[in-house]
This record gives C-alpha cells, sequence and structure tokens, in this order.
C-alpha cells in the first residue's frame, strides 16, 4: 500500500520537474527566477528600453510563442508583445492593445469634478485624481494609451481601461501606492484560449545555477482517521516559486498528541521534492484531532505547514 500512494504522489510531482534550473543572463537573453520564463531578442531589448518595465509589464507568463491570433507574442503579467518583423529594428515590437480587448462597460462613475481631470479628445474620456497622476507620472498615452472609459466599478474595485492597459484602485494600499497596473496579461491569455501548459516554467536556455526566492510547502496524511493504537504515514512536497521540486530540503514535523509529549522527526525531500516519515501510538485519546507542524528550510529560506489527522475509536 504504501509503494502504491508514494508512486501515485510521484506521478503527480513529476511532470513539474521538467524545468527545474534558472536561465542565466546573457546580452541576448535573460531569465526571470520570478516566474520560469526567458525573454530574449527584439522582445528582450524592447523590455530593457523601459527603465520601469517589472513595474509596467509584469513578469513574463509563457516564452515566446506563436499566439493562437497568429502572430509571433510573448505574454507578461500585464501586457503582451508583439513581433514585427517587416519593421526596421528598434521598431518590430509592440504591445497589443490589452485594454481594448478585454473591456466590457459596468456603467461609467460620474466624477463630478472637471478641475482634476484632462479630457482627451481623441477617445472622449477623461482620466482624473490620484489615476492622472500615475498615468502622467508612467509615460502617459504612449505607455498606456489613450483612456476608452469611465471609471467603473468591476469585481468591487474602482477601475479605468485605457488602450492598452486598465488601472485600478486599491485603497488598502499606502499613499501614493494606490493605483496599480491590472494583470490583464493573463486576463486575454485565458480570453483568446491559448494554451494553459505555455505558463509551466520553461528550460533554461543558458545553464546557471538555480535561483529559489521562495519556498512551497505541502503536507498530508496517508490516513485521515485512525485507531487509538495505529500507525500514521506523512508526505511532505517541497517546491519553489514557480512550484518546482526542491531536493534536499531539510525538515522538521511535529506531530502534537493531546495528552502526551509531542513526537519531532527530521526528513529530507528527493529530487522529486518529496520527503515521507511514519509514526506508531499507542492509547490516545479517542475523537482527538491531532496537528502536526512541519517546517522546512532550504538555504536561507523555510515555510511551515500544517496537517492533521483524528483517534476516531
Amino acid at each position: 500500500m504504501m509503494r502504491k500512494y508514494f508512486t501515485l504522489l510521484a506521478l503527480i510531482i513529476l511532470p513539474l520537474s521538467s524545468s527545474g534550473h534558472v536561465r542565466a543572463q546573457t546580452v541576448e537573453s535573460h531569465y526571470f527566477s520570478e516566474t520560469g520564463h526567458n525573454v530574449f531578442g527584439d522582445f528582450l531589448a524592447f523590455y530593457q528600453s523601459n527603465p520601469a518595465a517589472e513595474y509596467i509589464f509584469g513578469y513574463p507568463i509563457t516564452e515566446q510563442i506563436p499566439g493562437r491570433d497568429g502572430r509571433t507574442v510573448q505574454y507578461f503579467q500585464r501586457a503582451r508583445f508583439e513581433l514585427n518583423p517587416d519593421q526596421p529594428e528598434g521598431q518590430r515590437v509592440t504591445l497589443t492593445a490589452l485594454g481594448r480587448e478585454t473591456y466590457f462597460s459596468r456603467g461609467g462613475i460620474d466624477v463630478g469634478n472637471s478641475f482634476s481631470c484632462h479630457f482627451y479628445a481623441e477617445t472622449g474620456f477623461s482620466v482624473c485624481f490620484a489615476f492622472l497622476d500615475f498615468y502622467d507620472d508612467n509615460g502617459g498615452a504612449a505607455q498606456f494609451g489613450f483612456p476608452i472609459s469611465n471609471f467603473e466599478n468591476h469585481d468591487s474595485k474602482i477601475v479605468q481601461y485605457f488602450e492598452r492597459a486598465r488601472l485600478e484602485w486599491q485603497p488598502w494600499r499606502p499613499d501614493g501606492f494606490r493605483v496599480v497596473i491590472s494583470d490583464l496579461g493573463r486576463t486575454f491569455f485565458d480570453q483568446i484560449g491559448e494554451d494553459p501548459a505555455l505558463l509551466r516554467p520553461a528550460s533554461p536556455i543558458n545553464n546557471a545555477p538555480r535561483v529559489i526566492t521562495e519556498l512551497h510547502v505541502r503536507a498530508f496524511v496517508l490516513k485521515a482517521v485512525t485507531l487509538s493504537s495505529d500507525s500514521q504515514t506523512f508526505f511532505v512536497i517541497v517546491q519553489d516559486q514557480n512550484l518546482q521540486p526542491i531536493a534536499n530540503a531539510v525538515c522538521t514535523a511535529v506531530v502534537k498528541w493531546r495528552n502526551t509529549a509531542s513526537d519531532s522527526r527530521s526528513l529530507y525531500s528527493d529530487k522529486y521534492g518529496i520527503g515521507n516519515f511514519s509514526i506508531q501510538f499507542n492509547d490516545q485519546e479517542k475523537g482527538s484531532l491531532v496537528p502536526v507542524e512541519i517546517t522546512c528550510a532550504y538555504e536561507a529560506l523555510t515555510a511551515t505547514t500544517i496537517t492533521s489527522f483524528r483517534i476516531w475509536y
């Protein structure tokens, strides 16, 4: 039975392990460990030409691909780059009009104050208040295109659409950071029906040391309920920021019994990011819930998760 469960677990995790290395950065290509994708060639030159690229465009969420609309494209969190190879060098990359492509009206909000607004005759809409400050400070029409809507309420957020972007108001953020750019790159990716497999982290173009910025730990038990005198097996999965397996992570599990001292166990993750351990116990209180806290460490990173099981009878 143990072999059966472990084999099943490996089959679940194995597809995630196809690209476990971060790509090297060269003049021609750059690997973004945050999302596990490369940017290269004309797309990289265009990206690097914007000093606020990570803020404006976000990180790449696909490789350079032939899009469903027949264009060579690359998706980013907040943008989509299109390649126009017939154009002169430096003019071959354009931005998809994501605002126009994803906009649907839910009715405008009347701000009623023309003194804090700028009217754009090109599209017949105004940009106002903090949205106007953000718009002007981050490239204006050259970056985002002209406004194509008034303020609107979408998903309980005040937003405004532009030809190539959407701005949204997040009042819980600190003053001066409450206007953000919506992640329309992923929205349009789903809307146009691109293959979700394209979102998976890709293999590095150039060999480089793996860069891990986040640790994700999950755990579960073999049996949801046990006898008062029984055994239990725990499985731990350790992954990086792109949900790729991490080998040789050091994990400590603390089993917290209700009426006895806690048990502590140590384990290491294997090449699939999986670790497991088993315990035996006697005379535990029937009906009690047994929490298990598992903390894993890799290099300078740590992460903790909790699982549990119940002593049934």
